[in-house]
């Protein structure tokens, strides 16, 4: 054989020997896979037995201690609902006295504000008047007294004239006197 041909097989063996050192370090690393995926699934299992029970477990420790909650929270609210109740007539009271003596002042200083108020529209007011009767004093406008005297007057001239004219529709008319006429004039004169 030639040379060739040897090196040729020498390789094939070494190439051949290669591969089945890889393929059984293949199978070997899919083995372990294989053996870690089913270690997987068997803690996956257990878990799973494992957990049921302690859920059940813990379902009934949670029942148990979720009525002595509800049960201690029932309580403590009611615990607070009375303190808030004390602490509310307490407030209330206090703001009762608070506010009757604020209500008092507050009336006190509101009549002073309402008389001084008062007080103070009676000047304004007199104050108008004085300045509109001058106003119209200058225009020659008589005022109301002078209206209400001028008034008085005419009443009492009324008064008067009705008197005189009853008196004198009491009284005979005197008989009237004829005037002689006067003779005619002549051309002569």
């Amino acid at each position: 054989m030639s040379k060739k041909t040897a090196k040729k097989k020498v390789a094939k063996k070494k190439v051949t020997a290669k591969t089945a050192s890889s393929k059984k370090s293949i199978n070997q690393a899919q083995d372990y896979a294989h053996e870690i995926w089913l270690a997987g699934l068997g803690a996956f299992a257990m878990a799973q037995e494992e957990g049921g029970k302690i859920f059940k477990q813990g379902g009934k420790a949670i029942d148990e201690t979720s009525r002595k909650v509800i049960g201690e929270s029932n309580k403590l609210f009611e615990r607070l609902v009375k303190e808030g109740s004390k602490l509310e007539n307490k407030g209330r009271k206090l703001a009762s006295d608070t506010v009757g003596g604020v209500r008092g002042d507050v009336e006190s200083r509101v009549e002073k504000v309402r008389e001084s108020a008062q007080s103070n529209w009676d000047k304004l007011e007199k104050v108008f008047e004085q300045r509109v009767a001058r106003a119209l004093s200058r225009l020659g406008v008589p005022t109301s007294d002078e209206i209400n005297e001028l008034s008085k007057r005419v009443a009492e001239l009324n008064k008067r004239v009705s008197e005189l004219a009853k008196k004198q529709d009491a009284k005979p008319a005197p008989a009237k006197k004829v005037a002689a006429k006067p003779a005619p004039a002549t051309k002569a004169d």
